[in-house]
């Protein structure tokens, strides 16, 4: 079938928050309840809705995971993860106090490639995952690659992009995506991409040569601005100084962080234009300004939540209240009572974060595009093993958004 030539765009998303609202909350009593261990099921709740009022041509799409492999796939993460972090965070130090200087910094330094390693295992199994339980016409994907060479590609190549003075990072992001899409399938068909790590130089450019400028910036005219107001020995003159240097720094971070996302939107219309799937062919259509104007109201809904959280633990922080704690001697009544205001205080911070993983998705399916045509004749159903974990690497590396 034609998808070209369609009036409808290829994929829409036809949820609606109202409908999402009672899932989000649900979710969110059920995952403080049982102090976190629900939001596996929690996840599969909220995917099975995103994905079933997902349509993509003529079908909508079908999320067949479990809880249960998210559980296994944390535990198995935790298993993999706790050594190195328990040495970071224990015996590096003690190896420094015993003056084994020489083989704690070896060891630090093995320890930083396995993680790194991790992290590329990590995001080659999740798409793998991932595509393995979504359904469509019952036909689902995956990859009989377990990843292992995947995550050596992703450790060598991104120390040559950031050895390189940081210079070969489009490249090493451009060609990670790469050999990560052409490892994975959907039903008989394998997916293919050439992305053009020359086209995102510029951008990337503009973002790597950002802090020179700020610090250039800082120096004409900043700093001396401060200086001149802090010389003032009136309290005026000390609090404008400080109040300049604050709204400079908050100034240049936002500006870098505005010209990063403006690199990672050239980045992926670059990858998504490029990515086939037999005749299919995928298109991401966002612009810079989609973009910042997504982040903007995602940041302005955290905020919103970060400012109830601390109006509810105000009352509770205070140097007297401390006092009081240390004075005797914190029993349980009052650590019990801490735990309690903080479950109440995250309230606010996780239903932050489930509107905006709804509002993730619609984002993302909004500016998805596919052309081409498919044949459900020849679409057969894919022969590649299905995982029996989810991604809990891919979580444990926070690169796991929905």
């Amino acid at each position: 079938m034609g998808i070209g030539n369609q009036d409808q765009t290829a994929f829409a998303f036809e949820g609606s928050w109202r409908e999402y609202a009672p899932i989000a909350v649900t979710n969110l009593f059920l995952t403080i309840v049982t102090l976190g261990i629900y939001r596996f099921w929690a996840t599969t709740r909220e995917r099975q809705y995103l994905w079933r009022n997902t349509r993509f041509i003529d079908d909508h799409l079908e999320w067949r995971g479990v809880g249960k492999e998210l559980l296994i796939g944390f535990l198995f993460a935790t298993a993999l993860i706790t050594p190195p972090i328990l040495f970071l965070n224990i015996y590096f130090q003690r190896m420094l106090l015993n003056s084994q200087t020489t083989l704690a910094f070896i060891i630090l330094g093995f320890t930083y490639i396995f993680l790194l390693f991790l992290g590329g295992l990590a995001r080659f199994r999740g798409l793998r995952y991932r595509l393995s339980r979504t359904h469509w016409h019952g036909i689902h994907g995956g990859s009989d690659d377990p990843g292992l060479r995947y995550g050596l590609s992703y450790l060598w190549k991104y120390a040559v992009g950031y050895l390189a003075i940081g210079l070969l990072v489009p490249w090493s992001m451009a060609r990670l995506w790469k050999e990560r899409w052409e490892g994975m399938s959907f039903g008989p068909l394998h997916f293919t991409s050439s992305p053009r790590w020359e086209n995102l130089m510029k951008r990337y450019l503009l973002f790597y040569l950002s802090p020179f400028l700020g610090v250039i910036i800082a120096g004409i005219i900043i700093v001396p601005l401060v200086m001149s107001s802090m010389s003032n020995t009136e309290d005026l003159g000390v609090a404008t100084g400080i109040a300049i240097g604050a709204v400079s720094v908050f100034a240049i971070y936002g500006t870098l962080g505005v010209v990063a996302l403006f690199f990672y939107a050239k980045f992926f219309r670059e990858v998504l234009s490029t990515l086939e799937l037999g005749a299919l062919n995928f298109e991401f259509t966002a612009r810079s300004v989609d973009w910042l104007k997504f982040v903007a109201v995602t940041v302005l809904i955290y905020g919103a939540a970060l400012s109830v959280a601390t109006a509810i633990l105000a009352p509770f922080i205070s140097f007297d209240a401390l006092r009081k704690y240390l004075e005797t001697g914190g029993t349980s009544a009052n650590i019990m009572a801490i735990l309690g205001v903080g479950l109440v205080a995250s309230i606010p911070l996780g239903f932050a974060s489930a509107i905006n993983q709804f509002r993730n998705w619609r984002f993302f399916i909004r500016y998805l595009e596919a052309g081409g045509e498919v044949s459900l004749d020849a679409f057969t159903q894919s022969t590649t093993k299905s995982m029996r974990q989810g991604e809990g690497l891919l979580d444990a590396f926070d690169v796991g958004a929905i």
